[in-house]
């Protein structure tokens, strides 16, 4: 392929030597653009990749001047080899593990009482969410917010009982040779970054930026004064800000240009994709390609279902099982089996370890906190489908799940459909509607409701996942959105 004018001018900028920050929307071709800038240039370069198998395929495609590495996989040379007897350790519940750090009895904060189990599971997290943070030092705002415990006053009561329990795990984590905490990949990563490491490279290529952990972000940033450095990814698609994620591209001290031609889909499905950019605030618009056909309409049998959230993804499987479709599930069914047995647990009158709803000792309890409480309003459609179905048929439904290879159609979250496309997609009921969001801005039609910008670049990652047609499903406006 001859190469875009965008992509010549991201060549052209990088052969200066400046830092670059390269905005590329859905199916425009990053990862070829940026084996076009390694291959035009003698130098040296690193790229941080996503994920393993992302690392895997560009090493195929990079030249041999160009290290294909995950961040991890760095730190694991430098740190993490020296802890491998404890990555190979067994798992172990997490009571054990307070237990061995002295978390040996129940609190109780406000109206509700955490059991020593409860509390051994906050303090884990705490400490993960630390490792995924740019923070010397665990501090309160690593302790995560329970549900029925989301008031500020709640809250640093619960973090000043934890905050001593999860200094003392990040104190037996630093023993290569045993502990009480099981050792893992996120443990040694943040090891790493608090030595301020230096990566020996001329040019630093950063892939799927507006996802990067704010401890890897940090790694990235440090290399500035030796390194050129070049991040590459969609601010749009900045969707993982609830598991640490930040989008370090817009903020980013560096020249900034855009790849905003899609190859994956065609000019209708782009206009439909830029009514969202333009909902999220995005600094991209994007074309499609004149020879892809893409289509906006109604599906009747999809390759894909995408949904909101994993209870809407329940919800689809269950549906599409009921009509006699074979369906596969993104990711597996483990998120769903654990609601599920979560679910079973509280009906039959046993507390849940599941981390969402730990706090609840009944099922009327939970009922009552997601039909009154608004932090629980999103649990509704959970309880209305336990409800509704039941658990053991909900965990039926999971044991009936085929891979997605030979499945009929694959339900999958919006989350987990990032980086994947099908040729027919559907959108799920479970996503918010809203009021005159297939209308284009500048056509004089009333303006859409304000919508949150998370959702809004939700809905472009789900709209974008498409070469051939698009049933826009939950995401068609209503007459009352």
């Amino acid at each position: 392929m001859n190469p875009t004018d965008e992509q010549t001018a991201a060549a052209d900028a990088f052969h200066t030597g400046n830092h670059l920050a390269l905005q590329a929307g859905a199916g425009t071709g990053k990862t070829t653009t940026l084996t076009l800038l390694a291959r035009t240039t003698p130098r040296r370069g690193r790229y941080l990749a996503y994920n393993r198998a992302i690392a895997q395929d560009a090493r195929s495609r990079f030249p041999n001047t160009v290290q294909c590495k995950t961040a991890h996989a760095l730190a694991y040379a430098a740190v993490g080899h020296r802890y491998t007897h404890r990555l190979n350790a067994p798992r172990r519940p997490a009571w054990q593990t307070g237990q061995a750090l002295g978390v040996t009895k129940p609190i109780r904060i406000g109206d509700r009482e955490l059991s020593q189990r409860a509390l051994s599971n906050a303090l884990l997290r705490t400490v993960t969410r630390y490792c995924h943070t740019a923070d010397d030092k665990i501090t309160r705002h690593h302790v995560p917010k329970l549900r029925g415990l989301e008031d500020t006053d709640l809250h640093r009561e619960l973090a000043t009982h934890l905050l001593p329990f999860a200094r003392r795990a990040w104190n037996d984590l630093q023993n290569p040779d045993d502990g009480a905490v099981r050792f893992d990949h996120d443990h040694y990563l943040k090891m790493w970054a608090l030595t301020q490491p230096r990566i020996d490279t001329d040019f630093l290529l950063l892939d799927e930026a507006q996802d990067t952990n704010p401890v890897v972000e940090q790694v990235f940033l440090n290399q500035r004064s030796h390194a050129q450095l070049v991040m590459v990814g969609d601010s749009a698609q900045a969707i993982y800000h609830w598991r640490g994620a930040k989008d370090v591209m817009t903020g980013f001290d560096g020249t900034q240009l855009t790849l905003s031609k899609s190859f994956r889909f065609g000019p209708e499905l782009a206009e439909e994709a830029n009514r969202w950019l333009h909902l999220a605030d995005a600094p991209i618009r994007l074309t499609g390609a004149e020879t892809v056909p893409t289509e906006l309409g109604f599906v009747v049998q999809p390759d894909a279902v995408l949904c909101r959230t994993n209870v809407g993804a329940m919800t689809q499987v269950m549906t599409l099982m009921d009509a006699g479709c074979h369906v596969g599930l993104t990711g597996g069914g483990d998120s769903l089996r654990a609601l599920a047995q979560a679910a079973r647990d509280l009906k039959e009158g046993r507390r849940t370890h599941h981390p969402e709803l730990i706090l609840f000792p009944t099922w009327g309890e939970l009922q009552d906190y997601a039909a009154h409480d608004p932090a629980g309003r999103d649990l509704q459609p959970f309880v209305d489908l336990v409800d509704t179905h039941g658990p053991d048929a909900i965990l039926t439904a999971v044991t009936r799940l085929i891979p997605e290879p030979q499945a009929q159609v694959t339900v999958s979250t919006a989350h987990k459909a990032k980086g994947r496309e099908w040729s027919r997609v559907k959108i799920a009921d479970d996503f918010t509607p809203t009021r005159d969001a297939s209308t284009p801005p500048d056509q004089g039609h009333t303006a859409p409701r304000p919508v949150d910008d998370h959702e809004a670049r939700l809905a472009y990652v789900a709209v974008t996942r498409t070469r051939r047609r698009l049933d826009l499903g939950g995401l068609l406006p209503g007459p009352d959105a």
